[in-house]
């Protein structure tokens, strides 16, 4: 190809090429078909017509539905609540009823609701259904913790190119401070949009904060850590990490339940499942849960610890040679009184580089 400029042009058209067939595949794959995969539900009941009607329901649902038995409504509320499982049966031969609770997962409510519908049905009677741990009203199907999710990944993704380039000068400690300030301020930010703006979080906010900063702060150093390796390939790597194996295994939409076995296994581990969950647990089940949510985040930031700690170690051989070439600079100066050529090539690097944290920046996309 005999034209620079084209082929400058073609080469950094392959990271938007490689983000449409990325987000294609994770989104379409999470979300297109969402169908229960071993959704976990219980019969209330112990007694043998109570055993044989939910090996039944086992029997016609398949692998869609995992049944179980418990002793009591009281004991159904509780793994509800602990979200063991997505919904619980209540035979009845006049008034069956069915308990959910939607703030774990509206979708997955809709979809025991959809499965045991037909068994009420065949019975001849109404299906009565209890949700026994609603959203507030200002997020009537529990789905703004996504969003919000997806608000905090941007800041701290996108910051990550404006810290790796256009401060790739500065040493590994200062860009690290940056961004567990810049971390605290996207947290602020969306913490802000959780409370006062859209009112998703009725209590505990400080707590949500709290959170928001776990998790952006990860993000923030894993990036940091990582551009000293891929330079202007840390935003694909970033979208595929943060965005695409992450918004998809969240549950914010589907819980793992609803998906295939690929995302309901990165459920268990990745970091956007445990602020979403973290926070449902927060704000919707008593804690239940939280601690192991909080662990998840604080993995995430201790690896974003290692990677940026790595990347010191990796960049201290080029700055003390930068460090050398300056002083030798000053010694050369002083001797001879002018020295252009070095300052001239000092301007052509800061510009080469400023131009590339531009173009950096650029291709730093939203989704």
């Amino acid at each position: 190809m005999r034209s620079p400029a084209l082929r400058h042009v073609l080469t950094h058209l392959i990271t938007p090429l490689l983000m449409c067939i990325g987000m294609g595949l994770a989104y379409m794959g999470a979300f297109v078909t969402p169908e229960p995969h071993h959704m976990p539900v219980a019969v209330v009941g112990t007694t043998p017509r109570a055993k044989v009607f939910a090996q039944t329901v086992k029997d016609t649902a398949g692998d869609k539905l995992d049944v179980r038995t418990v002793a009591s409504r009281a004991d159904a509320v509780g793994l509800l609540k602990s979200r063991d499982v997505t919904g619980a049966y209540v035979p009845s031969a006049k008034s069956p009823e069915l308990l959910v609770a939607s703030a774990a997962s509206d979708m997955g409510a809709t979809a025991v609701e959809k499965a045991f519908t037909p068994v009420a049905a065949r019975q001849g009677v109404p299906l009565k259904v209890t949700d026994v741990a609603e959203p507030v009203a200002d997020d009537p199907t529990g789905q703004g913790l996504f969003f919000l999710l997806i608000a905090l990944s941007i800041g701290s993704y996108a910051s990550v190119a404006a810290i790796g380039a256009a401060g790739a000068a500065l040493p590994m400690r200062v860009r690290a401070l940056l961004a567990l300030g810049v971390s605290a301020v996207v947290s602020g930010i969306g913490a802000l949009l959780a409370g006062p703006v859209f009112q998703l979080a009725h209590h505990d906010l400080a707590s949500v904060w709290g959170m928001a900063w776990l998790y952006s702060a990860g993000i923030l150093l894993i990036g940091v850590g990582l551009h000293t390796f891929l330079k202007r390939w840390t935003t694909l790597a970033m979208m595929v990490l943060f965005v695409m194996l992450n918004f998809t295994s969240s549950g914010g939409l589907f819980r793992p339940e609803l998906q295939n076995g690929f995302f309901g296994t990165l459920h268990a581990f990745w970091n956007g499942a445990g602020f979403v969950e973290g926070v449902r647990s927060l704000l919707y089940f008593g804690d239940d849960g939280l601690s192991r949510n909080l662990w998840t985040l604080l993995v995430w930031l201790l690896v974003g610890l290692v990677v940026t700690g790595v990347a010191a170690l990796y960049e201290r051989p080029r700055h003390a040679r930068h460090a050398a070439g300056h002083a030798g600079t000053a010694t050369g100066t002083t001797a001879t009184a002018t020295h252009p050529a070095p300052r001239l090539t000092d301007e052509v690097d800061a510009r080469t580089a400023e131009e590339e944290a531009e173009e950096e920046t650029e291709e730093t996309v939203g989704v």
